[in-house]
């Protein structure tokens, strides 16, 4: 049995309730309609035209445009990590990239090959959706702990140059820092791994049982794709502060402001 068709209009009886949520918002002075709304746009744009783009892409299932296309997707994530963090986006942006994909990129791969099993590890239907699952989990994994670590620093800077000073180097006088990052940036998702199936049945599974298939193939494929999304962000996290950490201090160890 295949996934019920919705019909295209039926999401907007959603907006039954952003009415009252807008009501509240401004008797409580809560300025979030005007966000909320864009979001809301934004993301309905979005969708449709990635759906679009996505039905010929899967059509085609070219190796190059598929590989374009998740290179687009790591673009786009390093450079909303750079922006929200308040990084340089000239000197933080392939840092940035390159601590995304360069995980990502090999846990994709990884699974394609050696845990499907698939013939073509680059087959579009498995290569996008699921390299877009782990992107979205290091994109927040990523701002979480790039903020911890360089607003740690900011907000302990005396401390900083106090261990620069009794002869730390800047890798031991930044690491109290660093250690917190890691920790903000996989508290989440590994409170999420723990409770998963008791407290929420995850997307990625729902989606499968939705098109029909056997609720244990979806529990399997569901094991792989939050033990790869836990296991890239780890290494995301990592990548993505010793790349960026390059450019953020300067000849004398003093943070970039």
């Amino acid at each position: 049995m295949g996934v019920q068709e919705i019909p295209f209009y039926t999401p907007f009886y959603l907006l039954i309730f952003v009415l009252p949520m807008a009501i509240i918002n401004v008797k409580l002075g809560i300025g979030l309609n005007k966000r909320t709304i864009y979001a809301l746009f934004r993301m309905t744009i979005q969708l449709v035209l990635v759906g679009f783009f996505l039905q010929y892409i899967f059509l085609f299932n070219n190796l190059w445009v598929n590989s374009a296309y998740v290179l687009f997707m790591i673009g786009a994530a390093g450079l909303s990590t750079v922006k929200t963090c308040g990084l340089t986006v000239k000197k933080q942006l392939l840092p940035i990239v390159i601590g995304f994909g360069l995980p990502n990129l090999g846990m994709i791969l990884f699974i394609n090959q050696f845990v499907i099993g698939l013939d073509n590890i680059f087959d579009a239907q498995y290569y996008i959706p699921l390299m877009g699952m782990l992107l979205g989990n290091s994109l927040s994994g990523n701002i979480i702990g790039i903020n911890t670590f360089y607003n740690g620093l900011r907000q302990n800077e005396r401390l900083y140059q106090y261990r620069l000073a009794l002869a730390a180097n800047q890798w031991e006088a930044t690491l109290p820092w660093y250690k917190e990052a890691v920790i903000a940036c996989m508290n989440p998702i590994i409170a999420s791994t723990e409770t998963i199936g008791l407290v929420s049945l995850p997307g990625m599974m729902t989606g499968q049982i939705l098109g029909g298939s056997m609720p244990m193939t979806a529990i399997v494929y569901q094991i792989v794709i939050m033990g790869a999304i836990l296991i890239s962000r780890y290494f995301g996290i990592h990548f993505s502060i010793l790349l960026t950490r390059k450019q953020a201090f300067d000849d004398y160890d003093r943070l970039i402001r």
